[in-house]
């Protein structure tokens, strides 16, 4: 965060500056003016107060949280509104520069105004506004019997953020009314620990799929974002988040594969743990887990993170035909509107959100279940996804 600081600092100033003169235009009145800039010496006061105070605490996450919440609702709707201002400019260019037109500066603060009720939305309601997000695929070689077998994925519950029982149960209940014939579950359950999923145990242990619940690991399930007072703690909480998985139904595959049997034919299904570009620890051994596997079956593999699929299961040498990954969260902000998608996230992530073809072989990238930092979802709703597997003749 601080070496970011100074950037994160700029672009503030220069939205903010730039917006002004939208305000300047239409009011003269000193109290708004002032009270505009108080807003903005509070957020940047809090932005320079993070650096410096320590953020493992509960008072300062929640300050954290609250400062990324005020920051999101005047930065993104000056932010989205600022190309109005910047279209009369360049008009004004060759105009010899006149006096702002005042229609101009009504259209910039409405249509901040609107992004404004969007962004107020995703903090508030955006964490549980569920959407079901549904992708048909055709193979050759799937076998017949798996003709219209459907997969529910959920990924990135982050069941430390949690504290809505209703609000999971919504998601919950949308998971169970797809009755899908299996569950996979790409990882990252908790944020750092465990007993977060205490609380949460027999709502998602009521979770049903007619041909089992399947589950891997994320980066968060290692316990590594957090300071323990042993190694042997950390070594105890993986643990007991292994039995969690357990308890809650789901098979964890741990470098491993495991068949899916309908009407004396069947699937292969390949967990792996984390792997991951950039700093992520690479614990996932695909070759470990694919050891073994029949020549010709047809093969689905569990992976967290999708630069996994770019960097080594697009190039292994057993045909993955579908793989799922989450891990992005869409980064909880982003415009989806009919078949455009836009986040910041996608500047860091080749592959961050939906369905994605190469040579034949698919991945889908769950924009996740839960949330992490941002105590909302601004435009990237939680996901539920349901992919139906259907044969090509």
């Amino acid at each position: 965060m601080a070496k970011r600081f100074p950037l994160i600092l700029i672009i503030w100033l220069l939205t903010d500056i730039y917006f002004f003169q939208a305000v300047k235009t239409l009011t003269a009145n000193p109290i708004i003016h002032v009270a505009y800039r108080l807003i903005d010496f509070v957020l940047i006061a809090g932005m320079v107060a993070i650096i410096f105070v320590r953020r493992s605490g509960k008072t300062a996450q929640l300050l954290i949280t609250m400062l990324m919440a005020f920051m999101l609702l005047t930065f993104v709707p000056r932010l989205f509104s600022l190309p109005v201002l910047l279209a009369e400019d360049i008009t004004r260019l060759f105009r010899d520069f006149p006096q702002r037109a005042i229609w101009v500066s009504e259209l910039t603060v409405a249509l901040a105004a609107v992004i404004f009720f969007v962004v107020l939305f995703g903090i508030t309601r955006g964490r549980h506004f569920y959407r079901v997000r549904r992708e048909t695929l055709y193979f050759p070689d799937l076998p017949e019997a798996f003709d219209g077998f459907s997969v529910t994925q959920l990924s990135d519950i982050h069941s430390g953020s949690f504290t809505s029982d209703s609000g999971v149960q919504k998601g919950l209940d949308l998971v169970n009314a797809q009755a899908s014939d299996v569950i996979l579950f790409t990882g990252d359950l908790v944020n750092n620990k465990a007993s977060e999923m205490d609380r949460w145990i027999p709502a998602f242990s009521k979770l049903q799929a007619a041909y089992g619940k399947f589950s891997v690991l994320g980066n968060h399930d290692y316990g590594d974002y957090v300071r323990w007072e042993s190694e042997t703690a950390k070594q105890h909480n993986l643990v007991r988040l292994k039995q969690v998985h357990g308890d809650i139904g789901f098979k964890l595959l741990l470098n491993e594969s495991v068949s899916v049997n309908k009407d004396g034919q069947s699937i292969t299904l390949i967990g792996v743990e984390n792997w991951g570009k950039g700093g992520f620890h690479k614990y996932g051994d695909l070759e470990k887990a694919a050891n073994g596997i029949a020549d010709g079956s047809f093969n689905i593999l569990m992976s967290h993170d999708p630069s996994h699929w770019d960097a080594v299961t697009l190039g292994h040498h057993k045909h993955i035909h579908l793989t799922f990954a989450g891990h992005t969260h869409g980064m909880q902000f982003g415009i989806e509107l009919f078949k455009f998608k836009w986040s910041p996230i996608k500047y860091v992530y080749k592959q961050w959100a939906g369905l994605y073809e190469q040579a034949g072989k698919y991945l889908y990238v769950n924009r996740g279940f839960g949330f992490l930092g941002l105590k909302g979802r601004i435009g990237m709703w939680p996901e539920v996804a349901v992919i139906t597997l259907k044969k090509a003749y």
